[in-house]
């Protein structure tokens, strides 16, 4: 008998090779086919939306005053502002506003300031308080009632200084003009013209330190009347710097408190 000789079969794993290598082989073109026919699902940045414009920061509400912060205030305009107007009187040089009225008037008669000083602001309390109200007109008129005794305290302390005039027009001014502001800003005033600045820059948007440059020219030309021209020239420097105070300090939307 002839015996046949028996060969086992390629095992599958061989077959399953072979075929995988030709998968493979095929396998780069078949993807970059896939890739191809796939949507573009990835973000274009030209497709983003715009950002938001930031939002405008709202503006600040006004925090007002106490009354504590009130008198203290009224207190502390009116010391300065009496103090200033001393140191002009006894300088001997004059200024602009109701207050160079009433040293011009003083200077010519020899009246008292204090009480001249109290006349002369009178008149305008009818404009005050039909323009500004009544809490505005009271607290200006208690705030020319203490600024006339504290310009006369302040001369029973120092009855017989005598100042520089250059410096006192500076010094007085500065001083003068600092403690309006602080009235001006508790809803008060010292004076006609001041009166006038404010109602001047709520009405019409003028800025109060100008107005106020305005008519202190027109009292200094009338004081050429009684006054040597070199105070005249003196007290106008002072006024100036008066004014250029306020007008810094002092102006529509600068200050948010009420």
């Amino acid at each position: 008998m002839r015996l046949r000789r028996l060969t086992p079969d390629p095992p599958a794993a061989a077959s399953a090779d072979v075929t995988s290598v030709g998968t493979a082989a095929e396998a780069p073109g078949d993807a970059d086919r896939i890739r191809d026919d796939a949507p573009d699902t990835a973000p274009d940045a030209r497709d983003e939306p715009a950002e938001a414009p930031h939002p405008e920061p709202a503006p600040a509400i006004p925090l007002p005053h106490g009354r504590v912060e009130d008198v203290a205030g009224l207190i502390v305009g009116c010391l300065l502002a009496s103090f200033g107007l001393f140191v002009l009187k006894a300088g001997g040089v004059v200024t602009g506003g109701t207050a160079g009225v009433a040293l011009t008037i003083s200077y010519a008669s020899g009246w008292s300031f204090p009480i001249l000083f109290v006349l002369v602001n009178l008149p305008f309390f009818a404009l005050a308080i039909r323009r500004r109200g009544w809490s505005f007109s009271i607290r200006s008129l208690l705030s020319i009632a203490a600024v006339s005794a504290g310009a006369a305290g302040h001369a029973l302390v120092w009855p017989h200084v005598e100042i520089p005039p250059i410096y006192a027009a500076i010094v007085g001014n500065v001083l003068a003009g600092v403690g309006l502001i602080v009235l001006f800003r508790h809803k008060s005033s010292v004076g006609g013209f001041g009166i006038l600045a404010l109602i001047a820059q709520d009405a019409l948007g003028w800025r109060a330190g100008w107005v106020l440059l305005v008519l202190d020219a027109i009292v200094l030309l009338v004081s050429l009347l009684v006054m040597p021209p070199l105070v005249i020239l003196v007290s106008t420097l002072g006024a100036v710097i008066l004014n250029g105070i306020i007008s810094l300090n002092h102006r529509p939307g600068r200050y948010t408190g009420s």
